[in-house]
């Protein structure tokens, strides 16, 4: 294109260069933020599915964990080799300062193994009186041993009457199975309680020699599931006999016709620890077909409380006023709050997120000295030094949230808690309540890393026996007991229990009376 040689005409060429610059920056710089924006929703997108779910840095720990255990590792084979070359030098190699070991467990059994000392001195030939020993302790482990018991009930005649005489057959588990207590509590919770599907259990026990296919463990299973359905339902009243419970749900898998369909397993938990409570810990699961609102009506029919629960609509008709007998309370999470603030500042340093999370975090900070304390002493605590950081963070919010767009990211998830405020400030008025929800995300972290194992729920019914199957093993952990021991002495004595006295087989009560371990 020749240059113009008239000066106005030049002018003008060079302003309409300047106006097509400043429209392509302009395109550009909208290029740039649809970019960011698409970035940030891709790497959010990736963290709902892939990341993990706590904020307290768990990803970087876990990272930093498998470093020091891989360095660990490396140390150690070095030095075992340095070691095996240097055996027939003279030289000593560097010898690594490894940590104190803790003594092996006391009740643990003992099993001595002497080595044969001489029978006369190796110098002199003379002969040898014990000064003393040297105890060098080893931690081993039995290989799993299957057995056969064979249960037997004499018959015996009376020489006067000729009447037979015979003691009469035990109780099994299962009606006419040949399982016993011991294993059908294994099979039990390797698939509850660790999401071990029942065909790879039965390939493991093949590859022992025992032949149990999986629909034979399939039927015990269900059968134990209808056993033990009276302790579900006893762990159940308990949970809805509180006046504050925890409430959450979960996808699961569930095989349809040629595809599978997204159930939901839903938990209610009852803790009253926090707030120094003496009542034991429980929690309750149940399945749905899907996430509607009214489970959840089912669920808690008739009850009345204080739930703390995410900002889910579907429990937003057990709020309503006009809900019988009385509306629910609905305390919310401030866990749920944060999460959405951290996520802003963990991908894009959002400068107004990173301060909400400060702020959040040392409400956090000021309730962690209080967990356990009475609810009097916590509504105290929190009155005095809570409140005027809520005040505060409150205020800020809505400072803040009036020089943003309501289609930012940081002002959505300062909505999220300003609408729902006065759920959000109900623990500072009831010592009882807590600042998460984290009891009943605490309850569903099995069911969310197992099912990567199990894949899906076989049926409705599979999901209905699953649900019933996780409330006895969540509440059995809840209160520190092991599941499986206490399953398999459940299974032993259920079917000869007394009906009026079942309550005493609930793992807070086993708990009392089982036998503890003694040291051989």
């Amino acid at each position: 294109m020749p240059l113009p040689t008239d000066l106005a005409e030049a002018h003008v060429l060079i302003l309409r260069q300047r106006e097509e610059l400043a429209a392509a920056e302009a395109r550009a710089s909208g290029a740039e933020a649809m970019i960011a924006h698409m970035k940030l929703v891709i790497a959010k997108l990736r963290r709902e599915q892939y990341g993990q779910s706590s904020e307290r840095g768990r990803q970087v720990l876990d990272q930093l964990e498998l470093q020091l255990e891989e360095l660990e590792a490396e140390t150690s084979e070095n030095a075992v080799t340095a070691e095996e070359k240097t055996a027939d030098t003279d030289v000593k190699s560097f010898t690594r300062r490894r940590p104190v070991r803790a003594p092996l467990p006391a009740h643990l059994p003992r099993e001595r193994v002497v080595v044969p000392a001489p029978c006369a001195c190796p110098l002199c030939g003379g002969r040898l009186a014990k000064l003393g020993e040297d105890i060098t302790e080893t931690l081993e482990v039995v290989p799993r041993q299957w057995k056969v018991i064979q249960t037997v009930r004499e018959k015996f005649t009376c020489r006067s009457c000729e009447k037979i005489t015979q003691p009469p057959a035990p109780f099994h588990a299962i009606a006419r199975a040949r399982a016993g207590a011991n294993l059908l509590a294994m099979i039990l919770y390797a698939k509850f309680g660790q999401h071990q599907p029942l065909n790879r259990q039965s390939d493991v026990y093949a590859r022992e020699g025992i032949e149990l296919d999986v629909s034979t463990l399939a039927d015990w299973v269900g059968a134990c599931s209808a056993t033990l359905a009276p302790l579900v339902e006893l762990i159940r009243r308990h949970v809805l006999a509180a006046d504050r419970i925890h409430g959450d749900d979960t996808t699961v898998p569930v095989l349809a016709k040629n595809k599978t369909v997204t159930g939901r397993l839903w938990t209610y938990v009852r803790d009253d620890r926090p707030f120094g409570g003496n009542d034991p810990p429980a929690a309750m699961f149940f399945y749905s077909r899907d996430r509607g609102g009214e489970h959840p009506r089912r669920h808690l029919s008739g009850w009345t409380g204080t739930l703390q629960a995410d900002a889910y609509a579907g429990f937003g008709e057990l709020y309503e006023a006009k809900r019988s007998p009385q509306p629910i309370t609905e305390a919310a999470c401030w866990a749920h709050g944060r999460r959405k603030f951290f996520v802003l500042a963990d991908l894009r340093q959002a400068p107004l997120a990173i301060e909400a999370v400060r702020r959040i975090d040392k409400i956090f900070a000021a309730e962690r000295e209080i967990n356990g304390a009475v609810p009097n002493q916590r509504h105290a605590v929190r009155q005095e030094r809570i409140k005027p950081l809520v005040v505060a963070l409150e205020s800020w919010m809505r400072t803040e949230r009036a020089r943003l767009s309501r289609h930012t990211d940081t002002a959505k998830a300062i909505d999220y808690m300003l609408k729902r405020w006065p759920a959000f400030t109900r623990f500072l008025d009831d010592g009882r309540i807590c600042l998460s929800n984290n009891a009943a995300e605490r309850a569903l972290r099995g069911i969310a890393i197992g099912r990567r194992a199990w894949l899906f729920a076989g049926s409705d019914r599979g999901g209905e026996r699953a649900a019933a199957m996780f409330t006895l093993i969540e509440t059995a952990k809840l209160n520190s007991v092991d599941p499986q021991a206490w399953l398999a002495d459940v299974l032993r004595r259920i079917n000869d229990h007394p009906a009026t006295k079942l309550h005493e087989l609930l793992p807070w009560h086993w708990k009392q009376s089982e036998p503890q371990p003694a040291a051989a």
